[in-house]
């Protein structure tokens, strides 16, 4: 995405650009945005539009704001359809929340943050976003609070004012990234609006690597490589390395992510592996001794990935039943939540429901 830009249409004297992100450089013409304002106009039910100029595309939504008509222009260049890009339903959340900030000294740091919100949900790197949801303190601290059940959107950001210190968070950009891995659904429910519920939460854990050495490797390098390999897991506890965060620390380390993808494609010299570790030789060692990864003649193997699940969390059900009688939760929110996790059994042979990424 290249530019993000506010308009207002003045109906005496057409549109009107308020702000972009980033700042520099000048509008696009008066005529880009009066032909987005005539598809707005041709294409009254659809939320969203999309033109296509000379230099890229431009994704645009109306939206109506205390009496005035504003329009939410995306400026790109790809060849990926629109839904790779954002969904109609997320970016109208964006418009609203931009337009609440409109006139207020909070418009500058939000418009950023909604630039950054929309390019990062185009990515497709697998395994990349959710990492975000651990190296970021407020997300980790967003996911623990869902783990405890629904809860409001008002009271969301109470409690992380309250309880944490985030006093000036945006709770809708934030939640953007948990709606759009699915882990949370959004509704109102009777006597409570906007509330949050977690649907699917996310760990990690360690797996055998997908590439092995293979027979062509030397037997004795293959036996040990097999030896060890046993070893670990067969004595593997994955709630203990959760607990101590030893993993996640790894993960969420660029370069040893960057690592990790390298070796799942293929075995690297020592001296490849140590240059995408930025030189850092005690890392490496450390890497080694941890069993994430197997060192044998100079050549370097993936001796144990690190991957992320996705799972459906029934362990909520009985801390719904402890909420809502101690009157934390209403009927309403706590038979709902009891729904969205109890449903899906109806349709799946097991009550084991994950996926590995």
């Amino acid at each position: 995405m290249e530019r993000l830009i506010i308009v207002h249409w003045n109906k005496s004297t057409g549109p009107i650009p308020i702000i972009q992100y980033p700042p520099e450089g000048a509008y696009p013409s008066k005529d880009i945005f009066l032909k987005i304002w005539a598809q707005h106009d041709l294409n009254k039910e659809d939320a969203l539009i999309e033109l296509k100029e000379n230099d890229g595309n431009i994704i645009s939504v109306i939206q109506e704001y205390e009496g005035e008509i504003y329009f939410l222009c995306l400026f790109f260049k790809s060849k990926n359809k629109v839904s790779e890009i954002i969904t109609s339903d997320i970016l109208a959340v964006i418009t609203k929340n931009l337009l609440e900030l409109i006139n207020t000294n909070k418009i500058t740091r939000t418009i950023s943050e909604a630039f950054n919100t929309i390019k990062n949900y185009s990515k497709k790197n697998e395994g990349e976003d959710l990492i975000n949801f651990f190296q970021e303190k407020i997300k980790y601290t967003i996911l623990q609070i869902l783990r405890n059940g629904v809860i409001s959107k008002v009271d969301l950001a109470e409690t992380l004012r309250q309880d944490y210190g985030f006093s000036t968070v945006n709770i809708d950009l934030l939640l953007i990234s948990f709606i759009r891995e699915k882990l949370i659904l959004k509704k109102n429910v009777s006597g409570s609006k906007e509330c949050y519920f977690l649907i699917k939460d996310l760990s990690y854990t360690r797996v055998p690597p997908k590439r092995l050495p293979d027979e062509g490797t030397e037997e004795k390098l293959l036996k040990k490589f097999k030896k060890e390999f046993v070893k670990l897991f067969s004595n593997y506890n994955c709630s203990q390395e959760i607990e101590n965060k030893e993993i996640i620390n790894f993960l969420i380390d660029r370069d040893v992510f960057n690592l990790i993808k390298a070796l799942r494609k293929n075995e690297l010299t020592v001296n490849e592996s140590i240059n995408i570790l930025s030189n850092k030789e005690e890392l490496f060692e450390e890497l080694l001794e941890k069993k994430l990864i197997f060192e044998a003649k100079g050549n370097v193997y993936l001796f144990s990935d690190i991957r992320f699940i996705k799972f459906t969390p029934y362990y909520i059900i009985q801390l719904l039943v402890e909420r809502y009688q101690k009157d934390e939760i209403s009927f309403d929110q706590y038979l709902f939540h009891l729904k969205l996790l109890i449903n899906p059994l109806n349709s799946q042979p097991s009550i084991l429901d994950y996926n590995v990424i």
